[in-house]
């Protein structure tokens, strides 16, 4: 039975999703009714697609036309072999008054019904008169040989009447001899085949799915693949929401099992519970009890593999760990979010025999290629694994067996599993659904499979051991066993974006040590308040972390030295992102003095990260420089291996790099962080080190790659959660997707409006950036307020001494244009002059650019088209030095108009042709856009009209407006024109003239005018 062949199924809700289909069948309705078009529809579709639904809606439209509609079903009756049975379903619509006032049907009734020949009954439907019939036959895959003759007759020999079939099948369980009567048909143009297509999202949530949550919506969309029907039934069973149709869904999925035996049953339920490993073999191994197959092979215990040998065990029975913590292994406070001290119990393990499998039991075999006929199961091209038909069949499916029997099945699942040498993470899901009751074999086993899957899907590494942690008795003999799953377990949620089930987590763990004495209780719960402060932090809980941190380091008698090492990072890492470093250097010195005496290398590297950034945050150059040339000398000594248990460090490191301008350092540290981390399953890390190197691509030209990172990163900060995190890859996203973009594409300040949005009122140091990006984004000509508001309200004063003092020349220019854009020269120079003062101090290139441009900005407002040349050069140099091409690029283009300004006309094109030609390359569409807009004139003519004596007489006319101070709709008025149109004469005037605002037009007017009258006085 199809979807919705019920129109109670239907609740006759919106028919979205299939209206062209239907429009479709309307015509061709209508065609046939006008003795043209095919003489039949091909209806063909997944099981549940939406057939049955789409031919009722059709049904009930072709009789609001006039036409008689006869609607049958093939099959409707297990068991019946009457000829022509779903002819006869469809005749069975006909009442008595029908074969009074309509004879010619009712004698195709009484054909039908006696079974006559095939050319008799063809002949009585040519004997149909108009408004004409149309025959729906649904379920036509489940045909009785003489319909299937009679549909193939009328298929090679139309019937000359308004007759128009149509017929419902689904692929896969089509007999030959239909499938080729229908075939040929569509070769000699009497069949038009429509296929129905699975749903789109949208379409889902205006039908099946209408109501629901978006999030929950989308995941079911992906579980059902667009299927109405399964659409349907996992709404019902995953949100219990059976609307007015009831549990309808779950019936007609359940209705095609019922005809199935014992044999053909268990082996869909065995599909289910193996899923992509239900091959012949193992189902029939998982089987074997319900149907009588003889046994098969067992295990020899101790031949190797990985089943038989029990688990190692402890005195009190629990899996006991084969590896314990070392120096190296406590407390890793990185953003992995998995600590050192974890149980490793080895697994049992075990051999099969070397006697092969024998063949598949012949009732087995039997019952497969039933189900594989009757399109429950579908077998790949090689024949060796099996599937249910659908994905959602086995949920579905599962969800209705009882839970002994579905334990039953999961029990089998893992033991044969075990016999073929499957590994641990394939049994694993079997055995924590099976297991009941405390056994150390299987909990030895989901804890290693646990540990083998954390770095690829760390969700489930921490369900399976939350399944251990459920199990394990509640005794003083496993309080030790406890305390390591749960801190590997809080590091797998962390990992998984569940940060505050994990801090939650941690959070009990803190309190259950509270009170233990010596270092078998001390060590766990340092390492848990490592990783509980981490988690702190990446949800912006800054003073819950710094109490847990300094309650620990305060603690009698204190953590051993690489604990303590590791408290201090974590420490400084809580003020560097509170923006409060200061505040912790001094302890940050005397630790890496510590770390020093040691001679403890991968303690000082961490410490010298830290230090680092924090001094290249503060715009401590000498210092952050000295930091991170030692840190990178040390972290690149150390292998792989070595560096994945401190991922963070590479992080802190690439960030410091990229802030001090080596660019080139930067990314060779983040490249090498991100494969590490992808290998290692180190999230927080990789979204750090995406976004780290999404920045290093952009300055350096490289924008197309710069947006696929900073894609990357935001998708993994968004499983990772945090309004922090995920704003400032928000940010870092919207600064790239302005240079990427087309000058004025609306777009980019919506990312950017959603990402100062996403963080809200935080104060942290990611949370003020990605505000501060937004003035970025917004165009200063349109709302310079808007951009100097968002600076101030993130800065704190005119100065914007909040933001990051390394970072805070480059804002200072943002500010500078505000002001100039707003009219307000004085307060712009007094900006660009404190941003050079800024830039002196720190003695960065990229950062004196920014500064160079501002004062460039201020001089070209003022009229002083050489000295802003100069400033605009001299930037663009800088920018060069530091192989900032986007900033090289930026100073040569705003140059160039300049350069013409000031009568050098070669230089000015030589800068514009080297600006524009960086951007291109560098993908930067913005700068190509604006340097498009601003490509310098002619030479200047030295006589009278200067640079205005390229202008039209009605932009000279305009031009002379605008410098006496009228507004674009003033001019309009004066001249009557539209303001669209002095607008657009505005904007040819900036271009043709080199100028950038209204002030700079009138400064140029007025010079030009003065020296016209010097001629003329001459």
């Amino acid at each position: 039975m199809d979807t919705f062949a019920d129109p109670g199924c239907a609740d006759r809700a919106p028919f979205a999703g299939r209206e062209r289909e239907l429009a479709r069948l309307d015509a061709l309705s209508s065609a046939r009714a006008d003795g043209t078009g095919p003489a039949a529809v091909d209806v063909t579709g997944e099981p549940g697609i939406g057939k049955s639904r789409l031919l009722t809606e059709f049904a009930v439209r072709a009789r609001g036309r006039g036409a008689t509609v006869l609607h049958g079903r093939a099959g409707s009756a297990p068991g019946d072999d009457t000829p022509f049975q779903p002819f006869v379903d469809a005749l069975a619509d006909l009442d008595p008054r029908d074969h009074a006032t309509a004879p010619d049907l009712a004698g195709l009734a009484e054909l039908v019904e006696g079974a006559a020949p095939v050319r008799r009954i063809a002949t009585a439907l040519g004997r149909i008169a108009a408004p004409g019939l149309v025959l729906v036959l649904d379920d036509l895959h489940g045909a009785d040989a003489a319909s299937v003759a009679l549909v193939d007759h009328l298929l090679r020999h139309p019937p000359r009447a308004p007759v128009l079939l149509v017929l419902a099948r689904r692929e896969r369980q089509t007999p030959p001899a239909l499938a080729s009567a229908l075939a040929r048909a569509d070769d000699a143009g009497t069949l038009t085949r429509l296929t129905l297509r699975p749903l789109t999202p949208e379409e889902c949530a205006q039908g099946p799915g209408a109501g629901l949550p978006p999030e929950q919506a989308r995941d079911l969309h992906a579980a059902s693949g667009g299927n109405p029907l399964y659409h349907r039934a996992l709404a019902l069973t995953r949100t219990h929401r059976g609307g007015t149709s009831g549990p309808a869904p779950m019936a007609a999925l359940l209705d095609e099992l019922a005809p199935l035996g014992r044999t053909e049953r268990s082996l869909v339920e065995a599909t289910a519970v193996l899923g992509p490993r239900a091959t012949p073999e193992l189902l029939a191994t998982v089987t074997r009890e319900d149907t009588g197959a003889a046994p098969w092979p067992v295990l020899r215990p101790g031949a190797g593999g990985d089943a038989g040998r029990p688990a190692e065990e402890g005195a009190d029975g629990a899996p006991r760990p084969s590896h314990r913590p070392g120096p190296d292994d406590a407390g890793c406070p990185s953003p992995c979010g998995v600590p050192g001290a974890v149980p490793r119990p080895s697994a049992p393990r075990g051999a099969v025999d070397a006697a092969p499998w024998p063949p598949v039991p012949a009732a087995v075999g039997a019952a497969l290629r039933e189900l594989v006929r009757r399109d429950l199961v579908r077998a790949e091209p090689a024949g060796r694994v099996l599937a249910l038909r659908h994905p959602a069949l086995s949920e579905l499916l599962l969800g209705t067996l009882d839970p002994w029997r579905r334990r039953e099945l999961h029990r089998r699942a893992a033991a044969a599993l075990a016999a073929v040498g499957a590994p641990v993470t394939e049994r694993a899901p079997h055995l924590v659904r099976a297991a009941t009751v405390w056994d150390p074999a299987t909990a030895a086993e989901l804890v290693e499979a646990a540990e083998r899957v954390t770095a690829a899907d760390p969700s489930r590494a921490a369900d399976w051991l939350g399944a251990v942690l459920d199990l394990l008795p509640d005794a003083p003999e496993h309080h030790g066993t406890r305390r390591e799953l749960t801190l590997e377990r809080a590091g797998a949620l962390g990992s998984a974006g569940r940060v505050a089930e994990s801090r939650d987590l941690l959070h009990r763990l803190i309190d259950e040590g509270r009170g233990e004495e010596g270092a078998e209780g001390a060590e766990p719960r340092t390492s848990a308040v490592l990783l509980c402060a981490f988690m702190e932090r990446h949800l912006g809980r800054y003073p819950e972390a710094d109490a847990l941190l300094r309650r620990e380091l305060a603690r009698t008698p204190g953590p051993r030295p690489d604990l303590r090492t590791r408290l201090v990072v974590e420490w400084g890492c809580r003020a560097l992102f509170a923006a409060r470093y200061p505040e912790v250097r001094h302890v940050v010195a005397e630790t890496l003095d510590a770390t020093r005496r040691r001679h403890d290398d991968a303690g000082t590297a961490e410490v010298l990260t830290l230090a680092a950034l924090g001094e290249a945050y503060e715009g401590g150059t000498a210092a952050a420089r000295a930091h991170a040339a030692e840190a990178a000398a040390l972290t690149d000594s150390f292998t792989d291996g070595r560096l994945a248990d401190h991922p963070e460090s590479l992080v802190r490191l690439g960030w410091s790099e990229a802030f001090l301008e080596r660019y080139g350092t930067a990314e060779r540290h983040a490249a090498r962080g991100i494969a590490m981390a992808r290998r290692a399953g180190r999230p927080f890390a990789l979204s750090q080190l995406l976004l780290c190197s999404a920045y290093v691509h952009l300055l350096t030209g490289r924008v197309g790659t710069a947006l696929d990172q900073a894609e990357e990163a935001l998708a993994v900060a968004r499983v990772l959660g945090g309004a922090e995190l995920v704003g400032f890859s928000r940010a870092i996203r919207a600064t790239v997707l302005l240079h990427a973009r087309p000058l004025g594409d609306p777009d980019v300040p919506a990312a950017a409006e959603e990402a100062a949005a996403t963080v809200g009122t935080a104060e942290g140091w990611w949370a003020t950036q990605a505000r501060c990006m937004l003035a970025h984004a917004v165009p200063l000509d349109q709302d310079p307020h808007r951009v100097r508001e968002v600076l101030l309200r993130s800065g704190g004063d005119r100065d914007l001494s909040r933001l990051q003092p390394s970072l805070r020349p480059g804002y200072l220019e943002v500010l500078t244009g505000a002001a100039l854009a707003a009219g307000d020269l004085p307060e712009a120079e007094r900006v660009a002059r404190r941003a050079l003062a800024e830039a002196e101090s720190l003695g960065l290139p990229v950062q004196r650019s920014a500064a160079r441009r501002a004062w460039g900005r201020v001089l070209a407002r003022r009229g002083e088209p050489a000295a802003a040349a100069r400033a605009f050069t001299e930037a663009a140099a800088d920018g060069a030095r530091s192989g900032a091409v986007l900033r090289e690029a930026q100073g040569l283009l705003l140059a160039a108009p300049q350069l013409q300004a000031s009568g050098d006309a070669e230089q000015a094109a030589g800068a514009w042709r080297g600006g524009r030609r960086l951007a291109a390359e560098a993908g930067a569409r913005l700068l190509v856009d604006l340097a498009d807009r601003t490509r310098p004139g002619p030479p200047r003519d030295e006589g009278t009209g200067g640079r205005l004596a390229v202008l039209t007489p009605r932009e000279r006319e305009i031009s002379t407006l605008v410098a006496e101070g009228l507004t674009n709709q003033a001019v309009a008025d004066r001249l009557c024109l539209s303001p669209r149109t002095v607008e657009s004469h505005v904007a040819r005037v900036y271009r043709k003239t080199g100028v950038e605002t209204r002030a700079g037009l009138a400064s140029l007017v007025v010079r030009d005018e003065r020296a016209a009258g010097q001629s003329l006085r001459g």
